[in-house]
């Protein structure tokens, strides 16, 4: 397993991708899944390949034949031609079409009177709605210069956890973006989302969701490779001592072995009901804010029919961080540096969930470096990183077969791939009565001494979320986990297709 593809965490890759393993799969639908392999170059060298990007033994990462180093200076290149003839235009309302425009522009190596010499292959660059775009990052608050100023003003770093589909991760030298490869088909779908996307950050810029600054495309060697522009959830330079990516779902929803070897594991689902049983504590307001914001971007989702998302959660602990012998190696605290304030408005936690939290809880939010204050059942104060990522993903023909396939063997409330409704659903009472509770009034007082449940028995993969505090909502009955409903969506699969 590698860790969540929007949320990676190593800074830098300095040798071989450990925590990717080498093998092979086919999954029980008969489709191909991106796993690992290693393969040898006919020089003798040995790659290891995880999807489309493959690392060799000297650290060299390459993605589609193009180097990691080639791709982010032709990323650079063409950010920086794109943003500054975009700068020409006038400023205007966004119209329908201007979702569906594409611009174009060749990058030969000798340089052209509109592009720059540069010692990288001859490659096209391709910028996708770009009027569109330019919206966004204004209602973020990110200006034209300072958006280029954080992705060219310096060299890219390039984050080594790949994620489960081999995407390539680059973060800005100033943490601020998130630059990640995407598939065609993902890419294709966000070009579809854009109109709705639009619509929903007007009513609501204060979302958990990924804030999409920029779709891009490099053509080098033959191959497409797909880039997007996002908000980084976390930041470098606050330590984080624990991740999650979490669904709701407990089948395989365990991190592999592999994945335990790394300096900082995404674990999942059952290893958060085993390590942290009583979940996280806090402030009534500060949770019925996290809580009211999942809830309006989980009805965004549904209504895209988008499923298969997860909650990347990473935590800092502040009394460990404060016992921690400070080193050159060692990340800040919250009393030693603190990050630079970011550029874009809404992008940090504590910024992204619903204003009224900020109006009087009985937490104080003003020194928090954007995260989300909360306490664990010892009492330890913590800050919460969270963002919903992996949201391109929409509920088709090989998602409802997969579902369907694994509902003939285990429970079909169990795996992640789910019809949007019931994912929703499914993902906002796990979030909002497991994962994250309500400081109790009794323990305002006294956060040093907060409920504890005893703890769990081995929770087996399969077996449903514990969660006896939640009632089911109305008109909803056992028929959602009978496996036959998954198998009758499959009798209208050829007309939704041909829709």
């Amino acid at each position: 397993m590698a860790s969540a593809s929007s949320g990676p965490s190593a800074v830098g890759c300095s040798a071989l991708d450990s925590g990717i393993p080498s093998s092979t799969s086919i999954s029980a639908t008969g489709i191909k899944k991106p796993m690992a392999s290693e393969v040898p170059y006919a020089s003798g060298m040995t790659i290891k390949k995880i999807g489309h990007r493959s690392v060799d033994s000297s650290g060299e990462t390459t993605y589609k034949k193009t180097t990691s180093s080639a791709l982010k200076g032709a990323i650079q290149l063409g950010i920086t031609h794109t943003v500054g003839s975009l700068s020409t235009k006038p400023e205007r309302d966004v119209l329908m079409q201007d979702f569906y425009v594409v611009e174009s522009i060749f990058f030969p190596s000798e340089g052209s009177n509109l592009t720059p010499a540069h010692h990288y292959n001859d490659f096209r660059f391709k910028t996708y709605a770009p009027v569109a775009f330019r919206y966004f990052r204004e209602l973020f608050g990110i200006r034209p210069d300072d958006y280029l100023y954080s992705l060219c003003s310096e060299p890219l770093i390039e984050l080594c956890n790949s994620g489960a589909s081999g995407s390539l991760f680059y973060v800005s030298s100033d943490d601020e973006f998130i630059i990640k490869t995407v598939q065609h088909k993902e890419a294709e779908f966000l070009q579809k989302l854009l109109p709705g996307y639009y619509m929903n950050l007007n009513q609501n810029p204060r979302t958990l969701l990924p804030k999409f600054y920029g779709l891009y495309c490099v053509q080098a060697g033959g191959k497409n490779i797909r880039i997007v522009v996002m908000n980084n959830l976390l930041p470098r330079s606050v330590k984080m001592h624990i991740k999650y990516d979490l669904k709701g779902s407990t089948y395989k929803r365990r991190a592999s072995q592999k994945e335990r070897e790394k300096p900082l594991p995404t674990f999942k689902d059952l290893d958060f009901l085993q390590d942290i049983p009583d979940g996280l504590f806090l402030d009534a307001d500060m949770y019925n804010a996290l809580c009211k914001t999942l809830q309006r971007d989980c009805l965004v989702l549904q209504s895209f029919k988008i499923m298969d998302y997860s909650l990347l959660m990473s935590i800092h602990n502040i009394d460990h961080a404060q016992r921690e012998p400070l080193s050159s190696e060692t990340q800040y605290s919250v009393d030693s540096r603190r990050p630079a304030p970011q550029k874009a408005l809404y992008s940090t936690a504590m910024e992204s969930i619903q204003g009224e939290a900020r109006r009087g809880g009985t937490m104080e939010t003003d020194d928090h470096m954007g995260g989300i204050p909360a306490r664990n059942n010892k009492g330890e104060r913590l800050l919460l990183y969270v963002g919903i990522i992996d949201i391109l993903q929409s509920y088709r023909f090989v998602k409802k077969l997969e579902h369907s396939w694994k509902a003939l063997v285990h429970d079909g409330d169990t795996v992640s791939v789910h019809r949007p409704s019931f994912y929703a659903e499914r993902f906002q009472r796990f979030m909002c009565n497991t994962v994250f509770k309500k400081i109790p009034y009794a323990h305002l007082g006294r956060p040093d001494v907060l409920p504890q449940t005893p703890p769990l028995e081995e929770i087996c993969e399969g077996s449903p979320v514990p969660d006896p505090s939640f009632s089911p909502v109305a008109g909803e009955t056992s028929q959602v986990l009978n496996t036959s409903l998954t198998l009758e969506k499959l009798e209208v699969v050829e007309s939704e297709l041909t829709s």
